[in-house]
């Protein structure tokens, strides 16, 4: 479909090399434990990609961004056909060559998930010490910044920030420290007027021509963690705006986590799909 050279297949995002830009294509996979299931769900790609657009939108008067543009008419000359392009229609974004930092910024300003999990044993997350007596769920009294150093392979691993100064140095830790926050403060705020609590989310910050932008993707329910307001309790575990389905069932499913799974069920797809589209409409509709 694509008459460029493929630079990386992720689980979901396929980038490919236009010279002076990238083109990044949003599919409609869907992976957990490092697996990609079968079979994707659809419209999640648009979901993701329409996320990532309003939200940089949204942000692009705090910070600058890699989006040069999400028109895949302009593409004639690398995607000819029409039929094609109509199918990577609302799933693309030519991007900024960014030179990426590998580093995922984390905030969380919610105490749950991995961060419950660290907590409950060591009174910390990712090395930094907080108050004792906190919930499951339980907002923090501030946000915090929890980072993780990016392996191309294999899981990111949490760090400290007195490691990350050690990776990227001071500067640069706390610089990114600061937007991260600045960013989730932002959303968290737009989400409560809409019913949303914005629990947690990562994101990826890179240079362009001197210039700390953002990259990748931002506030989708692939970097995010969201609850209806109407869900929110403590010391439970909260059903997601994502695609918690898929892993209820496979929780459930007997699956080793260590083979290829059998496909998804046609109501645990469809189900997947409704989440992703809810979210969508939610926020931005």
């Amino acid at each position: 479909m694509i008459n460029a050279p493929l630079v990386h297949k992720g689980k979901v995002r396929e980038l490919y090399d236009l010279g002076d830009s990238f083109l990044i294509v949003v599919t409609d996979r869907i992976s957990a434990f490092d697996y990609i299931l079968k079979p994707g769900v659809p419209d999640k790609g648009y979901v993701l990609n329409a996320l990532s657009k309003y939200w940089f939108g949204v942000t692009s008067g705090y910070m600058n961004n890699h989006i040069i543009h999400t028109d895949v008419e302009k593409l004639h000359a690398i995607i000819p056909s029409a039929e094609d392009r109509e199918l990577l229609k609302e799933r693309i974004i030519v991007a900024k060559k960014a030179d990426r930092i590998s580093i995922e910024c984390v905030v969380r300003g919610y105490i749950t998930g991995n961060g419950w999990r660290q907590y409950e044993k060591t009174g910390e997350i990712n090395g930094l010490k907080l108050p004792e007596g906190l919930r499951k769920n339980q907002r923090l009294p501030e946000p915090i910044f929890t980072p993780a150093a990016k392996n191309d392979v294999g899981h990111d691993e949490d760090i400290s920030l007195a490691q990350m100064k050690e990776l990227v140095g001071e500067e640069l830790t706390y610089a990114l420290q600061e937007r991260s926050i600045m960013l989730y403060t932002l959303a968290h705020s737009i989400c409560e007027q809409k019913g949303i609590i914005l629990a947690d989310t990562k994101f990826e910050f890179g240079f362009y021509a001197g210039e700390l932008i953002i990259i990748d993707e931002i506030f989708t329910p692939d970097s995010s963690r969201y609850w209806s307001e109407d869900k929110y309790a403590l010391d439970i575990e909260i059903d997601s705006m994502d695609k918690e389905p898929v892993r209820t069932y496979l929780a459930g499913s007997g699956w080793d986590k260590n083979s290829e799974p059998d496909e998804l069920p046609a109501s645990v797809v469809e189900e997947t799909s409704n989440r992703y589209k809810e979210i969508l409409h939610r926020l931005v509709d």
